[in-house]
Formats: C-alpha cells, structure tokens, sequence
C-alpha cells in the first residue's frame, strides 16, 4: 500500500531546543524517500520516528547553512553502515560544492552506497521521470538557497462502465491509455470519451528565505505546503534583516498561492510554544497546523 506522509524529524532553526531538534523531514511518497534538510542529528531522530535508512532515496538541502545540512555526514555514512542497496540523488545548490563534499568525506567510513551529486546552478526541473517531477526555485536569503516543489504527473481514471459501452477490453486498454486513442473497426475512441482527469498531487518546501517570487511559485496550488516561519509578527523586521519569514507572511504566501494545506517549522530557539505561530496565522489561512519533531502529516489525497 503506497504511503504518503511527511515525517517530521526536527523543527529548530539555528539552535535546537530540549524540545525541537535541528531540521529534519522525511516526505515518504510511494516507493520513494525526500529526506530535506538534515541538520544536526538526523539519523537519532529517524530512530524515534521509526525510520530506516532504506527509507530514503533522495536527499535534497535547500542551503549549506549548519542547521540545515551539518547531519548529512552522519547521514552518508549511515547509508552505508545499513548497507542500502539502492543509489541516492542529492540535490544542492552548486555553490556548495565544497561543503558537499566535505560533508559526504567528514571520516573515515568504508562506504557501500552510490551517491549522486546534482549541483542546483539555477531555477527550474532538476528531476523527471515518467511519475514525478523535482523543481527547485532561488530563494531568499542572503547565501545560495534554493526551495523545492514536488509534482506528481497528471494521470487520467478509467471508467469501467464507458470502457464497456465503447467496446475497449483486455488488451486495448493499455494501448488506448498509451496512444490516447485507440482504433476500433469503423470507429475511434479517444482517451477522454473512457476516463476523467485525475491531477497530481503537489507538496512545496520553502526554508529560510524572505517572501519573494520564487517562495509563491513553489507553493502555487500545491497540497502541502512545508514552510519556515522563524519568527512571529512582533519580529519582522528582525526577520527581514535575517533573510527569514513569520507565520503571518507564511500564511499569506500560502493563502495567494492557493495551497491547501500549510505546516509551519523552522522556529527559533526563543519561543517555547508553537502554538502562537498557529495563532498569528489562522485568520490568514485557516488550514495551518505546527510542525512538530515526530510528527507525521499525511499528504491528503484527493477524493476518487
């Protein structure tokens, strides 16, 4: 049974707290694994959440600053200790190469597992494949930061009783779905007469930045929308001058992006409660949850 959920690992900005681990998030899809983001101490947290190594199949850092990448060394070797038998992408803005690098080499660790670099040089499709497709977008924030958004292709929904009626069975229907159309005796059926559109699902991570263009584009019509809100309203221009956002100005991106579903993180050290940044941003955009360090958000589907 497919799953898709985000697990979160750690909700902490540039110092965790006893409560909020660094960053840390986990967004299982199907046969696939977008670990974001691991800060300082991923892989303990991936134990309390019940997450294995196996588990990831793509690694994907928005920047190189310490809280969002320093627990990718003992990520790298982690693969590798559980022996994971698959390849790992890892996307990164190209600037940091070198702390790529270093991150991937930090030891001494007999290493099993094929990684594969993609250095981010600029916005737009960094991955593709016939299900899927990975966007980064600059953000920002002062250093080479780039977010994400992830699209499922759109697919169709066979109906089984338009299939009868237009006499399409067996064999014919994968070729119809194929061809979109497939030709029978004195007559054609298209795609469109059988099946109903059915669009894919769409999840956005934007972390540290300022509201800016590339922040909606990510977050245009998608499902989930994992977003950094560091700071509360009463400290925006401090959040300004630090290249961050508050829950308010997350929610705004959200509620003009048309997101479905917001979930805030990325709070700094001084606030001991979430739930104020829920509060600052529910009358913006109502469907806002916190993100919290072991929780799980499904990513809702859409009604069949």
């Amino acid at each position: 049974m497919s799953v898709r959920e985000l697990v979160v690992l750690g909700t902490s900005s540039q110092v965790p707290t006893r409560y909020r681990n660094h960053n840390g998030y986990l967004l299982r899809w199907d046969e696939e694994g977008f670990l974001f983001d691991p800060g300082e101490g991923t892989q303990r947290q991936m134990i309390y959440a019940d997450v294995t190594a196996t588990a990831i199949t793509k690694v994907c850092i928005t920047h190189f600053h310490g809280d969002h990448c320093l627990g990718f060394a003992g990520i790298s070797q982690r693969l590798s200790l559980d022996r994971v038998p698959h390849p790992i992408d890892v996307y990164f803005p190209a600037s940091g190469q070198v702390f790529y690098e270093r991150l991937r080499k930090a030891s001494i660790y007999h290493n099993t597992v094929k990684q594969r670099p993609h250095p981010i040089q600029r916005s737009g499709v960094v991955h593709e494949d016939d299900k899927l497709r990975l966007i980064a977008e600059k953000l920002d924030h002062g250093v080479d930061c780039f977010g994400y958004r992830l699209e499922e292709k759109d697919r169709v929904t066979m109906l089984p009783e338009k299939l009868r009626e237009a006499g399409v069975m067996g064999p014919n229907v994968k070729v119809l779905q194929k061809q979109g159309f497939i030709e029978l005796e004195d007559r054609t059926v298209r795609l469109e007469d059988v099946s109903v559109p059915k669009p894919g699902q769409k999840v956005a991570f934007v972390m540290d930045t300022r509201p800016c263009r590339g922040a909606l584009e990510l977050a245009d019509g998608v499902d989930v929308l994992i977003c950094e809100s560091t700071y509360l309203d009463s400290e925006r221009q401090e959040a300004g001058d630090h290249g961050h956002m508050t829950a308010s100005q997350a929610a705004t991106i959200a509620k003009e992006a048309g997101a479905k579903l917001l979930v805030l993180t990325h709070f700094s050290q001084r606030y001991l409660s979430t739930d104020p940044f829920v509060d600052e941003a529910r009358p913006i955009f109502p469907n806002v949850v916190a993100a919290r360090d072991g929780k799980r958000v499904p990513v809702p589907r859409e009604p069949r």
